[in-house]
């Protein structure tokens, strides 16, 4: 298994998961991450959730979203308890989290930012986010990625 800061935190905290490994070119034309995933893996892309780092009020915040929809701004920030929210710069969520863009996870941050999953999560059996780099995703149950992040779940996607 991989041993990213992401993985290493699911180890420790004993959670029951998959580590799903693909080649990252693989489909990459033009489409995001997330979606490259979700088709090399042969996933449901409602599945796979994208990690988003924004910013809520001028701090850092995480949203965790599906790849197949995209982060609605407003209905994120009142669920982050802020007013207004906006995408942070890539450097900045590098910084803070640890990883490159592309391999942020939610789990295993450099700092552990607030975090907000999206509703959706709660139906599923399992959800994949990614494991800390390009090319590596982690599926657990639901359950456990907003235990671990200690995140709010919110209808945040459309």
């Amino acid at each position: 298994m991989a041993a990213t800061p992401a993985v290493r935190a699911l180890e420790k905290a004993g959670v029951t998961c998959s580590v799903h490994e693909y080649d990252p070119a693989d489909g990459a034309d033009g489409h995001g991450y997330g979606e490259v995933a979700a088709a090399a893996l042969g996933v449901d892309p409602a599945r796979v959730f994208k990690t988003l780092v924004t910013r809520v009020d001028g701090a850092l915040t995480v949203a965790v979203v599906p790849v197949s929809g995209s982060l609605d701004l407003k209905a994120f920030a009142a669920a982050a308890g802020g007013r207004k929210a906006a995408m942070a710069e890539p450097a900045d969520a590098e910084r803070a989290t640890g990883y490159v863009r592309g391999g942020i996870s939610p789990l295993g941050q450099r700092k552990a930012l607030p975090t907000v999953v999206d509703d959706s999560a709660l139906a599923l059996e399992t959800v994949l986010v990614s494991a800390g780099r390009r090319g590596l995703q982690v599926e657990l149950a639901p359950a456990d990625l907003v235990r671990l992040t200690r995140a709010r779940t919110a209808p945040i996607a459309r």
